[in-house]
């Protein structure tokens, strides 16, 4: 392992200071391998999600380490000394984007066993009431907001905490084999300005992993609508639906391609978003503090920037998305493994390719605030059409968001799902994390997935295994 040092780059930044490194001396790799293609890396381990798109040009690597300082260095209370970096809140969830997506990787729920002992982080809920806004999204609830933020800065009180509560789901194979699943049940305490609307809405989100969003951005929007005209004339149960959804860095309606909902069309907007609503970092798009109309002591708190809008400026806002958008998806592993194999064969059997389709290959660009080539043109095989399905009522949370309903999800890529243990210490998958491992996810679907459910229901126990190792080697 070879530490990849950046030419052009300020004197001592490498990807060795960033606690990286970079195995320059692996074999090129095959094209199931290079689930990136010419962006992908070989890792594994703890960083195995921080490395820059392998074939980015030196000076590209140099904006990638910016924004790679912006991302995971905490932001500060206003007034600071520290002016690029102070701003944080007044009401907020994480101090960092690496706050709840660390080691750019995917955050965790409460330990089940242990119950709720600390307030989540990488675990935020969203709130609406019913109705939309004029961009055709989910209206706010009147006092607290779009997302509930637990935290505040010094002087303004955060607006509450969080309850989760789990209740077994029993299950048994088809072998006999029982199983229990463990369903969160979500509430709220110490509510500091008053109740909430009586009709309000409640979705968990759980934090994923940052990879390979620029190269999901990159997917030809014909391709993703593709998806959803293929899954109508096959007449079967299985009919993903394309999210339009308000972009507010092009000031119109766009495709949703991120986001448990996919209510987010670019990694700008996601960004923008993610700085506004979990760190309350003010932007130019979107310049307002969260703060709502009865949040007096949060209205009243001081500003960053010197009182200067936006806190964070345009120049380091565009680092932070061009690191976002070029973090690299790491090769698969043991891709060769006849278990493996087998496990392949068995997901395409039980139709589980349908909503996660392999492969895809991106556009030429160019790209919305992005000057890089490296995204272009790349066989990529990220595993997800990009659409919205109807997960059944275990999975549903009974809230809208733009044309998803309350029993949608969009398809979560899959790459890089066999490293979340190595990077983030858990296995935590779904939208909130209920699901301990590959098998617990597959046996929450429901809905347009129940048929793929029934079948995994039916395999052996060896079959199971292989299923979730094939999962675990994207």
């Amino acid at each position: 392992m070879t530490p990849l040092r950046f030419a052009g780059a300020a004197a001592g930044i490498t990807l060795a200071s960033l606690g990286l490194a970079w195995a320059a001396s692996d074999p090129a790799p095959g094209d199931d391998v290079a689930v990136g293609g010419a962006t992908t890396v070989y890792a594994t381990g703890q960083n195995a999600f921080s490395f820059p798109a392998a074939n980015l040009s030196d000076p590209e690597r140099t904006r990638f380490v910016i924004g790679n300082s912006f991302f995971k260095r905490n932001w500060v209370q206003a007034p600071a000394s520290t002016k690029a970096r102070d701003g944080l809140g007044p009401h907020f969830i994480a101090r960092s984007c690496g706050g709840c997506h660390t080691q750019d990787g995917r955050g965790q729920p409460p330990d089940f066993t242990k119950g709720l002992s600390d307030q989540p982080v990488g675990l935020l809920l969203r709130l609406s009431v019913p109705g939309r806004d004029k961009a055709g999204g989910p209206l706010p609830d009147p006092v607290y907001g779009d997302q509930f933020s637990n935290f505040a800065v010094n002087g303004v009180q955060p607006e509450g905490s969080i309850t989760i509560r789990y209740e077994p789901q029993h299950g048994r194979f088809a072998d006999g084999t029982r199983y229990t699943l463990q369903k969160p049940l979500y509430g709220f305490k110490g509510l500091h300005y008053g109740p909430m609307a009586k009709d309000v809405m409640v979705s968990p989100r759980l934090a994923p992993q940052v990879i390979g969003m620029g190269l999901l951005e990159a997917i030809p929007e014909d391709e993703i609508r593709g998806n959803a005209r293929a899954q109508a004339a096959a007449g079967g149960p299985i009919r993903g639906q394309a999210n339009e959804v308000w972009d507010q860095p092009s000031q119109k309606t766009m495709l949703g391609r991120f986001g448990w909902k996919a209510n987010v069309a670019t990694v700008a907007h996601q960004t923008a978003g993610a700085f506004h609503g979990d760190m309350g970092i003010t932007s130019s798009l979107f310049p307002d503090e969260t703060c709502m109309p009865a949040q007096k002591d949060c209205l009243a708190a001081p500003r960053g920037a010197q009182g200067k809008q936006p806190e964070v400026d345009d120049k380091t806002f565009d680092e932070v998305v061009f690191y976002t958008a070029t973090l690299a998806p790491p090769a698969r592993r043991n891709a060769g493994d006849a278990q493996v194999l087998r496990g392949q064969q068995l997901f395409a059997q039980a139709q589980c390719a349908v909503c996660h389709r392999p492969s895809y290959t991106t556009a030429e660009g160019p790209f919305p605030r992005l000057t890089s080539k490296a995204l272009s043109g790349q066989t990529i095989h990220p595993y997800t059409d990009l659409l919205l399905h109807d997960m059944g009522e275990g999975l549903a949370d009974g809230r809208p968001d733009f044309l998803a309903n309350g029993r949608q999800w969009r398809t979560p890529p899959l790459w890089g799902i066999g490293l979340i243990k190595d990077v983030n210490g858990h296995t935590r998958l779904l939208h909130d994390g209920r699901a301990n491992g590959v098998l617990e996810a597959v046996l929450w679907h429901g809905g347009e997935a129940q048929a793929s459910r029934d079948a995994v229901l039916k395999f052996t126990a060896e079959e199971r295994t292989a299923l979730a190792k094939f999962v675990e080697s994207l």
